[in-house]
């Protein structure tokens, strides 16, 4: 879905197992390139260059890739991306689990077995060996306030506590939220993190107040997607939590 002339918000529906979720990889547009803002889960490479397709972008132009956090459903898809990526971005806070250094938080050993064996054996073969700890996924660490001169102007908010380097990514020109993980849309409603999914709520919902400096009039969920409002809306939302 196309925001404004910079943002495309893809819907993605993803199957994890028994699970069936949609996701809300974003896409910036810069130039003749463009950025694309997390990656699904692995297996996902082929529907989101369908719908980057589907959208006019062309999946072959020069891109980088900017991953909000560590979770399985963002970072996933990173494999079959990241070879054809100029940059791979994401906070320094973070970067040891996708790097593989250290294990992502929320990914056990179990689980992590039982979806390699479950994929084709090219992937997950490629899966295994990209976070084995062995390579370098993140080409740039990102820091709170970092400016990014990426499709009119890229502020990086960090907001741990979903993840300890979890961020949001504010577009200054069109007033844009990416949010990732930090908040969910549920029936038309802006809501805080998923507790269930949030190791540290109370890190978590203390990151929302840095949001409130920031004149937002769409915000993007990974989970949910487009909330369209201002940030009296993140305001309330703080104050209620």
């Amino acid at each position: 879905m196309k925001n404004n002339s910079y943002i495309e918000m893809l819907e993605v529906t993803l199957q994890l197992g028994e699970h069936t979720m949609v996701v809300h990889p974003t896409v910036i547009r810069d130039g003749n390139g463009y950025v694309l803002i997390d990656t699904g889960i692995p297996g996902s490479y082929g529907i989101i260059n369908e719908l980057l397709t589907q959208a006019d972008i062309d999946p072959s132009a020069p891109h980088s890739i900017i991953l909000t956090h560590q979770d399985l459903d963002h970072v996933g898809g990173l494999p079959e991306f990241k070879d054809e990526a100029a940059e791979v971005y994401a906070h320094e806070d973070d970067q040891p689990y996708i790097d593989g250094l250290k294990p992502m938080i929320k990914l056990s050993e179990e689980f992590k077995k039982g979806l390699i064996a479950s994929l084709p054996q090219d992937l997950g073969s490629k899966f295994e060996t990209t976070f084995s700890g062995q390579v370098k996924n993140v080409t740039r660490s990102l820091a709170d306030g970092d400016k990014l001169p990426i499709g009119g102007g890229i502020t990086v908010i960090h907001t741990p506590g979903h993840t300890p380097g979890h961020i949001c990514l504010y577009h200054e020109p069109s007033k844009t939220l990416i949010a990732g993980d930090a908040m969910v849309v549920v029936n038309g409603k802006l809501q805080g993190p998923n507790p269930s999914v949030t190791p540290d709520m109370e890190t978590a919902l203390a990151s929302l107040r840095k949001l409130k400096a920031y004149p937002t009039e769409n915000v993007i969920c990974y989970h949910g997607g487009l909330f369209q409002g201002d940030a009296q809306a993140i305001g309330e939302l703080i104050e209620s939590l």
